[in-house]
């Protein structure tokens, strides 16, 4: 799926006449209506999304061959996936989280830290899961001009200034 970017997930039904709850990951949540169409992991394919209200963490949605409850409740946990030619470009200090997953971990010095697993939003700022060579517990690395100076998409790395004592 690397030709594609996650911008949002299925909660499951709203309601009884199919329509969903959609939580969106896009800088400008209702956005994710403008990047149809959206797929899922197992293949399924929206041409259409039609926000028709909005919720305390997402919006409600109707999605085209969603029709009953018992559909909606089907895609519960759902991830919804864009591709990556209908994301607008952004700025050089700017990335997907999918560009960044995969990314080797270096620190100042040279010395291989680890591989980036996953990016994590809790709302208080984003931290990078590093998988740690030799290690099955992961460390959370503040993603901040601090502590990550240098990221290099070409290349595939990034250089890190982490809190001493984190690794």
């Amino acid at each position: 799926m690397s030709d594609r970017v996650i911008v949002g997930s299925i909660g499951g039904a709203f309601g009884v006449h199919g329509e969903v709850r959609l939580k969106s990951f896009c800088a400008a949540p209702e956005a994710i209506a403008d990047y149809t169409p959206l797929h899922t992991e197992d293949g399924r394919r929206f041409a259409q999304v039609v926000l028709t209200g909005q919720l305390k963490n997402g919006f409600t949605a109707r999605l085209d061959g969603v029709i009953t409850k018992e559909d909606a409740d089907a895609l519960r946990n759902t991830s919804l996936y864009a591709d990556r030619a209908m994301m607008p470009t952004l700025p050089d200090d700017e990335y997907y989280y999918a560009d960044l997953i995969g990314m080797t971990v270096l620190d100042t010095g040279g010395q291989t830290l680890g591989t980036i697993r996953n990016v994590l939003d809790h709302g208080a700022g984003d931290l990078l899961e590093v998988a740690v060579p030799g290690q099955s517990d992961t460390v959370l690395l503040p993603f901040t001009q601090t502590a990550v100076p240098t990221i290099d998409l070409h290349v595939g790395r990034i250089i890190a200034d982490p809190p001493e004592g984190l690794f």
